[in-house]
């Protein structure tokens, strides 16, 4: 059964449409939705055409019919109108689509979905991500804190790098080494 459907621009991350959300579980899933689709705009996750969130009693190929489905109806809609979009989720005419789309998959007994699943489809070969969301979560979490270490070892300290003191250190190293120096002379001499 579908739980939730987010459709978004990979390119900034933007969500552009969902399906209707029934009841509060939805929210989690829209929360992971979004997450993932941020990531894959940052380029941490592999881009994929089609992204599917399993949970533990999905239908991988009755999922991926219903992703192709939506991908069909979809690129029928003019791209410049996608490219508009500005507000997350203001894509409503594809709100629509989405839940015809879902009425047809809700009961995975019909005869339709059962011979879709018998169907013969080299899933390994598609190019669909199927990975758990803490697996996801965790490898985020681990890349932020290597680039945090790799950050801090580069950074210094502020003060060496200020324009102010290499105005000071361009007036002032010439007077200093004359300075010393004449202090060196002075002192031999003695």
């Amino acid at each position: 059964m579908v739980k939730l459907t987010i459709v978004g621009r990979v390119h900034d991350g933007l969500p552009i449409s969902q399906g209707p959300i029934y009841d509060e579980d939805d929210i989690v899933y829209k929360k992971h939705a979004e997450f993932l689709l941020h990531e894959i705009s940052m380029d941490a996750l592999p881009p994929s055409t089609t992204t599917i969130f399993l949970h533990n009693h999905c239908f991988k190929k009755l999922a991926f019919h219903y992703l192709q489905d939506l991908q069909k109806e979809f690129d029928k809609v003019d791209p410049q109108l996608v490219n508009h979009i500005s507000k997350p989720y203001s894509f409503v005419k594809f709100d629509n689509i989405i839940c015809n789309i879902r009425r047809q998959y809700i009961d995975t007994r019909t005869q339709t979905n059962l011979s879709k699943l018998n169907a013969d489809h080299e899933l390994d070969q598609l190019d669909v991500l199927t990975e758990e969301m803490s697996v996801i979560v965790e490898r985020r979490r681990r890349s932020d804190m290597l680039e945090k270490m790799k950050n801090a070892h580069k950074s210094t300290s502020p003060v060496w790098e200020s324009k102010t003191l290499e105005v000071i250190a361009a007036k002032w190293t010439p007077i200093t080494i004359i300075f010393v120096v004449a202090f060196v002379l002075l002192w031999s001499s003695l």
